[in-house]
């Protein structure tokens, strides 16, 4: 089984339940606020992990007490965090609220994750081969991810890049990726912008997930159990990159993703445990 490489984002979620979310202008109150590991890239090496695969987590925190309390909370989940750096400044954020329904509204603060630069994360990478999977998000300068996505197919890598949140990059890169992973809206910002990835993974919720000529419904959840969907994207990229590296074809690696979005939904924050 190779290893998955993950590059991306560290943050601390800030989590407060609400009724509703508001409406522009409005205030509601919430019932309470929690403080969660998450960030993309974190939730996703923790998803990997937890699928079973070998994972090595490359990017940065801040200087402060959060950044310091995640890195050392990787390594308890069983993460490589020998490539994470730290730097001056605050860990990134993201401000969450989460409605009786479970659907939820995200801001993020990228903080040191936008200090994630080619010179500073880039010499992490150097030792690539051709069987590990290169896992990829959009919460960190997008020079870096092409450069990253550029170096790992050199190596025979398999490049894995989660088109979220949406940006547009440049096509090269894009077909760099087996596969890219977007869901309906990022789709559709892909077709808007004239993108047409080689390999198109296409994540639809309630209604399953879509990869080539692989087209499978979601695992059924009862909504009553639904406790919040902050994560669930993450949790399904996580076991994809997985089941990948352990050599999984199409169906299996989208079976094995739809399986971990469908029990991430069951918890809140994106990691599961409040305690950072």
């Amino acid at each position: 089984m190779g290893r998955v490489v993950v590059l991306g984002s560290l943050n601390v979620d800030l989590v407060a339940p609400v009724r509703r979310h508001p409406s522009p202008g409005e205030t509601v109150l919430a019932d309470g606020m929690d403080r969660y590991a998450g960030g993309k890239g974190g939730n996703q090496a923790v998803a990997a992990t937890a699928a079973g695969a070998q994972v090595a987590m490359v990017g940065c925190v801040g200087s402060d007490e959060a950044g310091r309390a995640y890195v050392g909370r990787l390594g308890e989940r069983g993460v490589d965090t020998s490539a994470v750096a730290t730097v001056e400044g605050p860990s990134g954020h993201a401000l969450i609220t989460v409605d009786d329904a479970g659907e939820n509204a995200i801001v993020v603060v990228p903080g040191a994750n936008g200090e994630a630069t080619w010179e500073r994360v880039g010499a992490a990478l150097g030792d690539l081969t051709a069987d590990d999977v290169l896992l990829v998000q959009l919460e960190i300068p997008f020079g870096t991810v092409g450069r990253a996505a550029r170096l790992a197919a050199e190596r025979g890598a398999r490049v894995v890049l989660n088109t979220a949140p949406y940006a547009d990059l440049p096509p090269e890169v894009l077909d760099l990726a087996d596969p890219v992973v977007a869901n309906e809206h990022e789709a559709q910002l892909l077709a808007a912008a004239g993108a047409a990835p080689g390999s198109l993974l296409v994540t639809r919720g309630a209604d399953g997930a879509e990869w080539g000529d692989v087209n499978l419904p979601a695992v059924v959840v009862d909504p009553a159990e639904v406790v919040d969907t902050t994560g669930a994207g993450d949790a399904f990229c996580g076991a994809l990159a997985a089941a990948l590296a352990d050599g999984a074809d199409r169906e299996q690696a989208l079976r094995a993703g739809l399986r971990a979005g469908a029990a991430a939904v069951r918890h809140r924050g994106a990691q599961s445990r409040p305690d950072l």
